[in-house]
C-alpha cells in the first residue's frame, strides 16, 4: 500500500513537471531523495522514463483531432496540412534520435544527480528570463504552427537534444528554442507537445528494451499506475499551460527553476559536509 501511494505521488510530480519547463527528470530525482521506492534500481530507472508514456498519451487525447490526418472533419487542405506537421515534427526529432543512441547510458551514467540538476535548473531559469526580456514587444515570426520553416524546426529538434541532461526539462528546452527562433509561446508549446510524442514513445521502448521487459506482478501494477497517474495529471497541466501564456510569459518558470536549483544546491551541500 505504501509503494502504492509513492507510486501515485510520482505520477503526480510527473504529470505536473513533464509540461511545465521546469523538468520532470530533475524533479523525479529529487523526489527520489526522499520518497525512495523498495524496488530494484534498475526498475526505478526505467520506471522515471516510461512514467512519460502517460504523460504523452495526455498530449495524444487532447490534441487527437488536430494530429489526425484522416479526420472525416478535416477539408484535404487541411489533411495534407496535418501530414505537413507530422513531417516537420519526424524532422525534429532526427536530432533526440541520434544523439539519444549514441549517449543514453554516457548521460545515465555520469549525468544523473542533483548537482547537475540543480546546475541545469539555475541555467535554464536565467535564460528563460533573459530569452523572454529580449522579446518584449517583439512579433513572433511564427504565430502558427504552419510557419514553422526547416531551418526552425530542425533549431527546436537541437535544443530538444540539451534536453538528455537531467534538470534541463525537454519541454524547457524545446520551449526556449522555439521563442528563440522566434515562435509565438503557443506555437512553441504546442511543438514541443508533440515532438515529445516520438521522442517519448521511443526513449521508453529503449529504457525498457535495456530492462528487459522482465517485470514482477507488483513491478508490473506499479508501472501501470504511475503512467495512470501521469495521465490524468498531465491532462490539467497541458490545459493550464496554454490557458497561462495566453496572457502571460515564462519568466516565472525561471524564476521558480533558480530558486528550486540554489535550495537543491544548499541541501545537498550541507548534507556532504556533515557526512
Amino acid at each position: 500500500m505504501l509503494e502504492a501511494l509513492k507510486i501515485i505521488f510520482l505520477g503526480i510530480v510527473e504529470g505536473i513537471t513533464e509540461w511545465l519547463p521546469i523538468s520532470s527528470t530533475g524533479h523525479l530525482i529529487l523526489v527520489e531523495e526522499f520518497v525512495h521506492l523498495e524496488l530494484s534500481d534498475a526498475f526505478v530507472e526505467m520506471f522515471n522514463v516510461v512514467i512519460q508514456f502517460g504523460a504523452i498519451l495526455a498530449v495524444i487525447l487532447l490534441y487527437f483531432h488536430k494530429l489526425n490526418p484522416f479526420s472525416p472533419k478535416k477539408t484535404e487542405k487541411q489533411k495534407l496540412m496535418t501530414i505537413q506537421l507530422w513531417v516537420k515534427v519526424v524532422i525534429a526529432t532526427i536530432p533526440a534520435m541520434v544523439f539519444g543512441l549514441l549517449f543514453d547510458d554516457y548521460v545515465d551514467e555520469h549525468f544523473m544527480n542533483a548537482y547537475v540538476v540543480a546546475a541545469m535548473l539555475i541555467i535554464y531559469g536565467i535564460l528563460f528570463i533573459v530569452v523572454e526580456k529580449k522579446h518584449e514587444g517583439v512579433p513572433p515570426k511564427a504565430s502558427k504552427l504552419s510557419q514553422l520553416t526547416i531551418p526552425m524546426i530542425l533549431a527546436i529538434g537541437g535544443f530538444q537534444v540539451l534536453a538528455m541532461i537531467p534538470g534541463t526539462s525537454r519541454s524547457g528546452a524545446t520551449i526556449l528554442g522555439g521563442l528563440l527562433i522566434g515562435a509565438s509561446r503557443s506555437v512553441a508549446a504546442e511543438f514541443t507537445f508533440f515532438l515529445a510524442i516520438p521522442v517519448m514513445f521511443g526513449w521508453s521502448f529503449l529504457k525498457m528494451l535495456k530492462f528487459g521487459f522482465a517485470f514482477t506482478g507488483q513491478e508490473f501494477f506499479m508501472l501501470l499506475l504511475g503512467c495512470a497517474v501521469s495521465f490524468g495529471v498531465s491532462v490539467f497541466a497541458i490545459k493550464f499551460l496554454m490557458k497561462y501564456i495566453k496572457n502571460h510569459d515564462f519568466k516565472v518558470f525561471g524564476y521558480y527553476r533558480i530558486v528550486l536549483g540554489v535550495i537543491v544546491l544548499l541541501y545537498f551541500g550541507v548534507t556532504a559536509l556533515m557526512a
